[in-house]
């Protein structure tokens, strides 16, 4: 995907994606539980300098062996939740994909040294079609799904992030889809105050200038109760991707909020 002369340079974003499809159905005991973060959501799109040409999206809901690009023309949706209301199995989210940007994905990754596979078959998880569905409603923004390293090494989601980071310049959103917090047994009142702590550590890590933000990203599991927060770390690592594609732009935490009993939060870059 050639860079169009004086196009902007995108920002990245690690974004929450919420409990399943949780903003398409009634939320038992709280209807208004992720109201806040939908709203946020929905409002992203207008928070970006320029439109994307597309956007490749990092879910914690993929890991393979090594980095692995949805390729299809036209991904279908996997509706990898359990549990819900039947409606929410019907869920609808068509937007393309892009071969074009899964070769590009694949030719930056290789230059970096970085082994990389296709697949062409593989649908947009939860991680994905749940919050774009609200980012980008209209389903008309090409949409790449990348999926994370088995193994969960911080280090080498920074360097792939840092490979990818050129995309930025061509009109590619990079966006990490996540939870700043996802201990399945901890949306709970009793681990608020590890949430708190954890996402505090985190607002403090992504704002450090490069060098010292990698630095402490790639040892986030000494942070302040990163084990409590996050037990395995599938959720964050979406947002190292975004991290090591921000290069020298500052990061700063754009979104707080209260679900489940916990603290869960918002990034950008740039």
């Amino acid at each position: 995907m050639p860079s169009a002369p004086g196009a902007n340079r995108l920002p990245t974003f690690f974004i929450p994606h919420g409990g399943g499809p949780c903003f398409f159905m009634e939320w038992p005991g709280n209807p208004h539980m992720w109201d806040r973060m939908a709203a946020f959501l929905k409002g992203l799109a207008a928070s970006i300098p320029t439109r994307p040409k597309a956007v490749l999206v990092v879910s914690g809901h993929w890991e393979e062996p090594v980095f692995t690009v949805n390729a299809g023309p036209h991904p279908p949706l996997l509706f990898d939740y359990y549990g819900f209301p039947e409606h929410t199995y019907r869920l609808e989210y068509p937007a393309p994909g892009s071969p074009e940007l899964a070769a590009r994905v694949q030719a930056l990754l290789g230059a970096a040294g970085i082994e990389s596979a296709a697949d062409t078959l593989r649908g947009l998880d939860h991680g994905v079609f749940v919050p774009f569905k609200l980012i980008f409603p209209a389903a008309d923004v090409p949409v790449v799904q990348l999926s994370m390293k088995t193994g969960l090494d911080p280090r080498e989601h920074l360097a792939a992030g840092r490979a990818l980071s050129p995309l930025r310049e061509e009109g590619v959103l990079i966006v990490g889809s996540g939870m700043s917090f996802h201990n399945m047994r901890g949306f709970s009142p009793a681990f608020r105050p590890a949430s708190e702590r954890f996402d505090d550590w985190l607002a403090d890590a992504v704002a450090l200038p490069r060098a010292e933000r990698e630095r402490a990203l790639e040892s986030w599991d000494r942070a302040p109760d990163a084990r409590l927060a996050q037990p395995r770390p599938d959720h964050l690592l979406p947002l190292m991707v975004a991290a090591g594609a921000a290069g020298d732009d500052p990061g700063r935490r754009i979104f707080r909020d209260e679900v489940m009993n916990v603290v869960v939060s918002a990034s950008r870059f740039g």
